[in-house]
């Protein structure tokens, strides 16, 4: 089988423990984690062969971050060393009606000092079926916006397939650019792509009529974004289906988890799921787009499964601590079956 490879920074993460504030706390919680990382791992999961490219400079950290990669089966033979150091976010978990925090400390990190000509993308190509990446990267640096166009041309010119999580975040554009001027020219290379329920309107302008994300107190209608879906289409022709994930949150312990997809003119709905007792939801929409690559590639002609598929592994992830969606097929579709009893398994 052909890999999917992936592009962008993991970082340090660094949470305290029990719910506990910064201010309290007095010891930290330490793994890694990353949107195009967390998405390999889940892959690698799953049994399909993956390779994570990024930058990481040399010294003990990164090397026991590949280290950690490695772990989880994830390819780490086409990362580059160099730079001076190891991104770092520090996360504080909420509870109930105390939203969750995240601190970063990334700049100047060794992805974010990345050019163009650093990966050799045709030989990281040479056997892979797709290609992700995340907003969050063209948002660190011009040099990283650069290299991942670069990457996303390349891997159009060899028949990659190429997806996109939009993932929009306010505070790592400091560069001088906004997302609404560099985000096109990537996004117009993707045949895939996912946003949340703001994503869109936060980068493109483009939102569904009467949504306030913030009032959504767990309530979400999925056909409210077919519009979003085909204005997307509209904007970016190349793309083959638009999938809008659907956070309703009702507090930061429960949410409510689901999602659809707009493909060939028809909006598929999940089902939606009640997470009630919310372990970590760091990483959840990384886990929706590692079950949504792992169910298109899988079940190619059944966007309604791999719709499933993505939406269910999605809502495991959130009984799992940390970045990485640690769940396999067998337990996805268990639940996809309608098993979310949690009875021990013998």
């Amino acid at each position: 089988m052909k890999k999917v490879v992936t592009f962008g920074e993991i970082m340090l993460r660094l949470a305290t423990p029990d719910y506990q504030r910064f201010i309290q706390s007095t010891n930290l919680n330490a793994t890694f984690g990353g949107g195009e990382a967390n998405v390999a791992v889940s892959l690698s999961n799953y049994g399909i062969p993956t390779d994570f490219v990024t930058r990481l400079p040399e010294n003990d950290i990164a090397n026991w971050c590949i280290s950690d990669l490695r772990k989880y089966n994830v390819g780490t033979s086409n990362i580059v060393r160099g730079g001076d150091r190891v991104g770092i976010y520090f996360l504080e978990t909420g509870a109930i009606a105390r939203a969750s925090k995240v601190v970063y400390d990334r700049a100047n990190s060794a992805i974010a000092d990345i050019k163009p000509g650093m990966v050799n993308w045709n030989a990281v190509f040479k056997d892979a079926q797709w290609f992700h990446w995340t907003g969050i990267t063209p948002a660190l640096s011009q040099g990283a916006a650069d290299a991942c166009l670069e990457a996303i041309k390349v891997a159009n010119e060899l028949g990659v397939t190429v997806s996109t999580d939009l993932n929009y975040r306010k505070n790592l554009w400091k560069y001088g650019k906004k997302a609404s001027e560099v985000m096109p020219a990537l996004v117009a290379g993707c045949d895939i792509i996912l946003g949340n329920e703001e994503d869109a309107e936060k980068v493109f302008g483009i939102k569904p009529a009467n949504f306030d994300a913030a009032g959504t107190a767990g309530e979400v209608n999925a056909a409210e974004f077919e519009s979003v879906c085909t204005q997307m289409m509209q904007k970016f022709p190349r793309a083959k289906k638009v999938i809008i994930t659907l956070r309703g949150s009702i507090n930061a312990n429960h949410n409510t988890w689901g999602g659809c997809l707009y493909a060939g003119g028809k909006l598929y709905q999940s089902k939606r799921y009640d997470l009630t007792h919310i372990v970590d939801r760091v990483g959840g929409g990384d886990s929706f787009m590692g079950g949504l690559i792992y169910g298109l590639i899988t079940y190619p002609q059944d966007d309604q499964r791999a719709l499933n598929f993505a939406v269910a592994a999605s809502a495991l992830k959130h009984t799992v601590y940390g970045d990485f969606n640690l769940v396999t097929v067998p337990e996805v579709e268990q639940l996809m079956g309608g098993d979310g009893s949690g009875r021990v398994s013998r």
